[in-house]
């Protein structure tokens, strides 16, 4: 309790700081909302009310899709981090992915990715909440490649001179989630694993998984209570292996805190 004190205060500290520094309320109301949200679900799936972590994924994803996306024209993917940069400009995108991307993680890791990713809150309705194959180590090239091809795109558009930039990265924004969507919902049918997407293609954890080595919010075994049944591993999507607390663990920079482990774990020897 005392770790989500601490982490909703964070997002408290850079709401107000933010609104101070820029003299935009809509950052006080931002971040207090996001961390608000992401704080009640993590509180609320640990305290084992199975729906917690699906209703703020909507309550989030939703906001950063459809209010902060389509309706107020911002393009919240990593094409709009990529433009506010060369513009070099922080609002917006830049500082959506400085705290939630880049450094948010040395505090609470992957989190991003199992509360608030409006990729994943669809993804996360697929049938295939456990992988029913193999991680598939060596596709996890793709993901720099698209990563790559997005700082291209933008990259070109500034050396081209393009002009209507703005109106360009508005309707890539679109294309890109239809895009990210089709990928994601194919791939997860093609390896039986709704994550799949975010294993091998997504471009934004080229930026997550350095920091999240780090991470303050991290799920850890009491040795003591394991007995090494595996069901942690068998019901995490990412295929972290929870029965290691090292840093160095296998697959450990790919915890999204679902608690999924927590909840399997017969002794009850996992905890966040």
């Amino acid at each position: 309790m005392k770790k989500l004190l601490v982490f909703w205060l964070l997002f408290e500290a850079v709401a107000v700081a933010l609104w101070l520094a820029l003299g935009n309320p809509f950052y006080l109301f931002n971040f207090s909302y996001i961390g608000t949200c992401l704080t009640l679900g993590i509180w609320l799936y640990a305290k084992k009310k199975p729906y917690a972590r699906r209703a703020v994924q909507f309550a989030v994803g939703l906001y950063m899709l459809v209010y902060l996306g389509v309706l107020s024209r911002e393009n919240m993917q990593i094409e709009g981090f990529w433009y506010y940069l060369f513009l070099g400009v922080f609002e917006a995108a830049t500082i959506h992915y400085a705290v939630a991307k880049i450094f948010g993680p040395l505090f609470f890791g992957r989190g991003w990715c199992g509360y608030a990713c409006w990729t994943a809150m669809v993804l996360d309705l697929l049938p295939f909440k456990t992988p029913k194959s193999p991680r598939r180590e060596k596709l996890g090239w793709l993901r720099y490649v698209v990563f790559a091809l997005s700082l291209l795109f933008v990259a070109g558009l500034f050396l081209l001179h393009v002009p209507n930039m703005e109106r360009i990265m508005f309707r890539s924004f679109l294309a890109g989630n239809a895009l990210y969507y089709g990928a994601g919902i194919a791939l997860a049918f093609a390896f039986s694993d709704n994550r799949a997407f975010c294993k091998y293609l997504c471009p934004v954890t080229v930026f997550l998984k350095p920091a999240s080595y780090f991470s303050f919010l991290r799920v850890r075994v009491d040795p003591a209570l394991c007995v090494s049944c595996g069901q942690c591993r068998r019901v995490c999507p990412m295929d972290v292996d929870m029965t290691d607390n090292a840093r160095s663990r296998k697959n450990g920079t790919e915890c999204i805190l679902c608690m999924a482990c927590t909840e399997a774990c017969p002794k009850k020897a996992l905890k966040l």
